[in-house]
């Protein structure tokens, strides 16, 4: 995209810092991935249904085409762009292995377009709602505190700590792992796990990563057959017993390729976002004392932390962007797009977008609109587990804010290093330096 330096214009009067890399012209472009906002203004300033030749997909960056595509699942099928995504130039190799090595190759039935998807969806509706996720409140809690104490314990003395490692995967881990019912997990073989599947959809992955990500999957849906097996004739109170013993509303059953992809979506979906997240919120407390302060302040005030959890969401979702395909020829932000082109739904700008939310680089709990952001997307494919994410960010943001009093990068924040995906803008390591907070 050809952007010249310092050519960003004015968000709702709150401009940017620094300068455009006008030598940035994809979204696998590490500067971009280190700095993703400028890339999304430029989008939506220039071209905001813009061609990425690297990915070879179109990206879409205002948030009233985000929100137009998400809700016509219709035109723009969920399922192909996934589909056409998944395992990139090394897709049939990559089904190949699943094949011989891991049971076989499982297309992720939550991917579906409807009405194949409405069957399925409404099953996984009943076991996210409000209200159960509700009851789940003190177990999560006691996660939480449990590995914050550990992670400070770890930093007695400036010793320096490792927010992802110690805290944001093993939390999401934990918690998912009980509700499916996995007694005994290896957490750090579920985060290889996680990585080796959201690396399907990076754009970002080559053949010798591909065989690596394909090994590690193998793995995972052998453990998932087998804790299935175990299931079948001793069903549980657990959500995998629940899924192998499901009966959906028309009176049918999950095959058994729906119910392993299902409880595969489970386990990495239901931790790697929202482990995403809860690197975010590190990140913002070591970086803006002043959040901190004013949170702990109101940290037993409800509507301000459920403010504070949406706020966090809009201004630094966890997904980047999810794929998605035209099925006829369409018109999309000014531009004629032909049936089958691939496009990426850029959530995290339509986060950005100042149109919509005026100063989108402020940190502002008490925007009026705080509840358009679309962290979660929207329409017949809004995140299942949003309820559940939420939940977890909220308890896990005041048990921090109660426990920790001063919380601050060992690093400087330039020096923060990413993940190389296109799906999620996720922190790689998290260095930092903790102390407790004074009783």
């Amino acid at each position: 995209m050809n952007v010249p330096e310092g050519d960003i214009a004015k968000a709702g009067g709150c401009p940017f810092s620094g300068a455009f890399p006008a030598d940035a012209n994809s979204l696998t472009d590490a500067k971009v991935i280190a700095e993703p906002q400028k890339f999304y203004k430029a989008m939506r300033d220039n071209d905001p249904v813009y061609f990425d030749e690297k990915l070879g997909m179109y990206l879409v960056s205002r948030y009233e085409d985000v929100v137009e595509v998400l809700k016509d699942p219709i035109t723009y099928s969920d399922k192909m762009g996934y589909d056409h995504m998944y395992g990139g130039p090394y897709r049939e190799e990559f089904m190949q292995i699943l094949e011989r090595d891991g049971g076989g190759f499982f297309y992720d039935a939550i991917k579906d377009d409807p009405p194949a998807h409405t069957r399925v969806r409404r099953l996984l509706d009943k076991a996210f709602t409000a209200h159960r996720v509700a009851t789940l409140e003190p177990g999560i809690r006691k996660v939480v505190i449990d590995l914050i104490d550990e992670m400070l314990d770890a930093g007695e003395g400036g010793e320096v700590v490792d927010g992802v490692t110690k805290f944001s995967v093993p939390v999401t881990i934990r918690i998912i792992c009980e509700q499916l019912g996995i007694e005994h997990f290896n957490a750090e073989k579920i985060h290889r796990w996680s990585a080796a599947v959201t690396a399907q959809i990076s754009g970002m992955q080559n053949r010798d990563s591909m065989l690596e990500n394909a090994r590690q999957i193998c793995e995972l849906q052998n453990f998932i057959i087998a804790e299935m097996k175990a299931r079948e004739n001793e069903p549980r109170e657990d959500m995998i017993s629940d899924l192998v013993h499901a009966r959906l509303e028309d009176g049918s059953t999950l095959t058994f390729k729906e119910a392993v992809s299902l409880i595969r979506a489970n386990i990495i979906a239901g931790n790697d976002t929202t482990a995403t997240a809860l690197s975010n919120l590190q990140f913002l407390l070591a970086t803006r004392p002043d959040i901190l302060k004013k949170l702990q302040e109101s940290v037993d005030d409800e509507r301000q932390m459920n403010r504070f959890v949406e706020e966090l969401l809009r201004f630094a979702p966890p997904v980047q962007g999810l794929a998605k395909m035209t099925i006829k020829e369409v018109e999309l932000g000014g531009k004629k797009l032909p049936a089958g082109a691939h496009l990426l739904v850029m959530y995290a700008s339509g986060n950005d977008d100042e149109t919509v939310f005026e100063c989108p680089r402020d940190f502002d709990m008490q925007r009026p609109n705080i509840a358009k952001q679309v962290a979660f997307g929207t329409g017949v494919h809004r995140c299942i587990g949003a309820a559940l994410a939420r939940m977890e960010i909220k308890v896990a943001a005041r048990e921090l804010i109660r426990r920790i009093g001063k919380i601050e990068l060992a690093v400087p924040a330039n020096e923060v290093q990413y993940l190389p995906t296109v799906a999620v803008h996720g922190i790689k390591e998290l260095p930092l330096r903790l102390e407790r907070r004074a009783v």
